[in-house]
């Protein structure tokens, strides 16, 4: 028995031997090899193209691609007809045997594999130790549109799109100036995705660059799909409800960012890029505050910090008042609310959770649902169910007021991130109110702001221009005063170049 327990465990303790990846060889000079290690490794690619063809000097070829990631007009017109019509000999193949804009040399396996799913074109001929790779990318592609979150009235109408070149080249339109540096990397071990940093040199602070690309680097993941995966692995504080990127999909505000010394993180597959570092009161500028006369552009800044504060507290507000402070009403009004609530059966936190949660139903349908459709249940849904909801005695009148003013307040926050955190944040102020009335909404408050200031993105302080306080900041942030004033770029964002404008009118200081 023992010499059979030996025997068996001899077994399990053999390797077993694992076949050797070709992506690890060079290409052979012979054409059928290359084809066999083809084979072995698009094993399982029915649109796999192989296309063997005879170069008119008489020497055997094999033209390999991707049905489907590859331009076949290019294909047909600047590769084959060239190689089987025009070239005299094998030199000419290296130098410009082709009309394609760009081509390379490659003889490893390793990089050939990720050239063909990229949708480049690859060229093997008898003999030769090298391939010659072309770019023939040539996939569907969306249109440019108008973004669907971030619209504007009077601003530009260009949104990304889901390929990074066609982003890249949309922000480069914005700045043509040879300061603009890309880096690109490829983060996946499987995906492949390619990520690419948009910066100006002379104006970004190095070290925010520097702090990007290790956390890029730092990634090890099998693809990254969109950017608010990539989101989540280079944020400061991924646990924090509060966003700590800018996602856009607007062209025209990633070179605003970028000139104001900031990064921008292009992501393939994905029609938005990520702008950092940013501060908390970056999140309620707007593309429309710059194209606006600033007085106006200065009221809807304001606008959106009341519509701030009445997010968050103006249910937590009503109930305290209704549970614990009732005394601060005026008579008439305490008559009134008390009459409508005469029929509720529930306290004033159930009633607020009923309805808020209703409310984040309804606007949870309208986007599943396509446009007009989803537009229809949200009006309908919530003047159907707000009214039977009174009729049955199930909420108050004045309850449906406030969960709607609270909703429309939602709504003016211009960045979708910031405006879903702040809706969640309603839930626990409206449990703190039910518990402790003022008193609890006052230490939530306290809480949050102290949050808020101890957070940091790749650095810089969160709650900057208020903590720390930064004066020169403020008037673009509160107030939004008139161009020719912003002569400095925003010290939040820590540039190396921190003028932006000298002297625009008659008059004025270049400083």
């Amino acid at each position: 028995m023992g010499t059979i327990r030996k025997w068996l465990n001899g077994l399990r303790s053999t390797p077993i031997k694992k076949a050797a990846d070709p992506t690890n060889q060079p290409l052979s000079g012979n054409l059928e090899e290359n084809l066999l290690t083809l084979h072995t490794l698009f094993s399982h690619a029915p649109d796999l193209v192989i296309r063997k063809l005879q170069l008119k000097t008489g020497d055997q070829a094999v033209l390999v691609y991707l049905d489907g990631l590859i331009d076949k007009s290019a294909i047909n017109n600047n590769i084959l007809k060239p190689l089987i019509y025009e070239i005299e000999t094998l030199n000419d193949i290296w130098e410009s045997s082709t009309t394609i804009a760009k081509t390379e040399v490659a003889t490893q396996w390793s990089y050939l594999e990720g050239c063909i799913f990229d949708g480049k074109s690859i060229l093997f001929i008898e003999g030769q130790l090298k391939a010659l790779v072309l770019h023939t990318q040539g996939w569907p592609q969306r249109a440019i549109k108008e973004p669907q979150i971030e619209s504007t009235l009077k601003g530009s109408h260009q949104g990304f799109v889901e390929t990074s070149g066609q982003n890249i080249a949309m922000i480069r339109r914005y700045i043509p100036n040879r300061e603009l540096r890309i880096k690109e990397y490829s983060i996946g071990a499987r995906g492949h995705t390619s990520v690419s940093i948009m910066y100006l040199e002379d104006v970004v602070n190095p070290d925010f660059v520097v702090e990007m690309e290790d956390r890029l680097l730092q990634i090890n993941v099998d693809a990254i799909l969109n950017t608010g995966e990539l989101a989540e692995y280079i944020e400061d504080h991924p646990i924090s409800l509060f966003p700590q990127l800018i996602m856009t999909e607007r062209p025209d505000s990633a070179a605003a960012h970028i000139l104001q010394g900031r990064i921008v993180v292009v992501v393939d597959h994905s029609p938005s890029v990520i702008v950092a570092p940013v501060t908390f009161s970056a999140f309620f500028q707007s593309v429309d505050d710059y194209s606006n006369r600033w007085v106006i552009a200065t009221f809807l800044r304001l606008l959106r910090y009341l519509a701030l504060i009445t997010t968050i507290s103006l249910s937590a507000i009503y109930i305290s008042i209704v549970s614990f402070h009732y005394e601060v009403l005026p008579l008439d009004l305490l008559i009134s609310i008390g009459e409508s609530r005469e029929r509720v059966p529930f306290p004033p936190i159930v009633e607020a959770l009923l309805m808020e949660i209703s409310l984040e139903m309804l606007r949870e349908a309208g986007l599943r649902l396509p446009g007009p459709i989803g537009q229809t249940i949200g009006v309908v849904g919530g003047i159907v169910i707000g009214q039977a909801a009174v009729q049955a005695g199930v909420v108050s009148n004045i309850m449906v007021i406030i969960v709607a003013i609270t909703a429309i307040s939602s709504f003016i926050i211009p960045d979708y991130d910031m405006s879903s955190s702040l809706r969640l944040l309603r839930f626990p102020m409206m449990f703190l109110a039910a518990v402790f009335g003022m008193v609890g909404i006052m230490v939530g408050l306290m809480i949050l702001g102290a949050h808020l200031i101890s957070m940091e993105s790749f650095g810089i302080s969160y709650g900057s221009p208020l903590a720390p306080m930064r004066f020169s900041d403020w008037k673009d942030v509160w107030l939004r005063l008139p161009m020719w004033k912003m002569k400095k770029r925003p010290l939040s964002a820590d540039p190396a170049q921190l003028i932006r404008q000298g002297a625009n009118r008659e008059g004025e200081d270049e400083a």
